[in-house]
């Protein structure tokens, strides 16, 4: 199917997959399978030597991979992509692909808590340094690129502040300096943003979250603007380091794909009528949605986002404890750490997600202890606002008793 000719919420449907080669199947079939059999043993030499195309062992192909794989190149408009284990298994292939001891990154200011470990690990092992920075102002990125810079790692928007980056001015940048771009795509999902079209090189996700969209798989993409590239990570960082995607979670993803623009815009509908509500409130000291008006990220986000997201950061004026039990009262609100679920999720960074980076670290950041993070589901909008609105009225009695 030439995806030039076809729009996103059909390409989400049928791209990489022709139901001819599966004896008619509509749905991708499973290939629950670890092995592949030769039809001889000449045929098995010339797979593994790279001489006939054909599957040999699930570590290194799989149909059912596949699918989602060349699926998820076409919704990125990418040349390529892998399907991994994990969003952080796809986070540090592409790391170990473009590094090597001595290195420099240059990062978002924010950073998922899990990615943050992992940079902390490669300086420690590997001398890998790293800067986190605004990335807002030409001169500041400028000041930042080292000799020994290799790469620009961006979170857009930024979890869980909800800060956008101008991938525009970074791209334009990182290209001046011949240096790839990898930004995580996570909280959009290519149906709200699409950085390779802005310059990126390299995107991951964490399919865990709106790529699922349900909530019952772990797994993460990893999509490049080089096929060469893509098959080099292939047959080397993914072979080798075997965080690699099941053929089952695969075969729930491709599923799961199939509703994200109806999905996605849910959630979009939702979150800018609940950011309205939480903007209103008392018991709110901020509020960090970039579909808000007056929001410092609104401009960035009308000029590279399709819409404004499902998530919401707001912090609760009063302590961390006051926070905790904010969360303890809601009622069909779930405490979790994962989003892009049907259910409205509720979580507090700098006691889970970001608990790892430390304090001051997590201030720079913009991470209070007062800051919780929304993930907006697919309830009625009215009924997760009426689930806040009853645990704002138990927070302000408990602060009335308190003063």
């Amino acid at each position: 199917m030439n995806k030039g000719t076809k729009q996103f919420e059909t390409r989400v449907i049928h791209d990489g997959y022709d139901s001819v080669d599966h004896f008619g199947s509509l749905t991708p079939p499973l290939y629950q399978t670890s092995t592949f059999t030769f039809g001889n043993a000449q045929q098995g030499e010339q797979r593994f030597a790279g001489e006939e195309e054909g599957y040999i062992y699930s570590r290194l192909g799989n149909p059912t991979v596949r699918v989602l794989e060349e699926r998820m190149a076409s919704l990125e408009n990418g040349k390529g992509a892998l399907a991994f284990g994990s969003g952080m298994a796809a986070v540090s292939a592409i790391l170990f692909h473009l590094l090597k001891a001595g290195d420099h990154i240059l990062c978002s200011r924010g950073v998922y808590g899990c990615t943050f470990g992992l940079l902390e690990m490669l300086e420690e092992k590997f001398n890998i340094t790293h800067d986190y920075i605004n990335l807002s102002t030409e001169e500041e990125i400028r000041k930042f690129i080292t000799n020994d810079t290799s790469c620009i790692y961006v979170e857009t928007p930024i979890n869980p502040t909800m800060e956008l980056i101008d991938l525009s001015l970074v791209c334009k940048i990182a290209k001046e300096h011949n240096l790839p771009v990898v930004v995580d795509n996570t909280f959009c999902s290519p149906y709200l943003q699409q950085p390779l079209d802005i310059g990126a090189n390299y995107i991951v996700h964490s399919a865990t979250k709106y790529i699922c969209g349900h909530g019952d798989v772990i797994g993460g993409i990893l999509v490049g603007d080089s096929l060469e590239q893509m098959n080099h990570i292939r047959m080397t960082t993914q072979k080798d380091v075997g965080g690699i995607m099941s053929p089952f979670d695969a075969w729930l993803l491709i599923r799961g794909l199939k509703t994200l623009p109806v999905r996605m815009d849910r959630h979009c509908e939702s979150a800018q009528k609940i950011a309205g509500y939480l903007k209103k409130h008392k018991s709110i000291k901020a509020i960090h949605f970039p579909g808000l008006k007056d929001d410092p990220n609104h401009a960035i986000a009308h000029t590279q986002m399709k819409q404004y997201g499902g998530l919401i950061a707001f912090e609760i004026d009063g302590t961390k404890e006051m926070a905790q039990t904010f969360m303890n009262e809601l009622k069909m609100i779930k405490i979790a750490v994962s989003l892009g679920d049907a259910e409205t999720l509720i979580q507090h960074p700098a006691s889970m997600t970001h608990a790892v980076v430390p304090v001051e670290v997590r201030e720079q950041m913009g991470i209070t202890d007062t800051l919780l993070r929304l993930s907006i589901g697919l309830e009625a909008w009215e009924d997760v606002c009426e689930d806040l609105d009853q645990a704002f009225k138990k927070l302000h009695g408990m602060a009335l008793r308190l003063s």
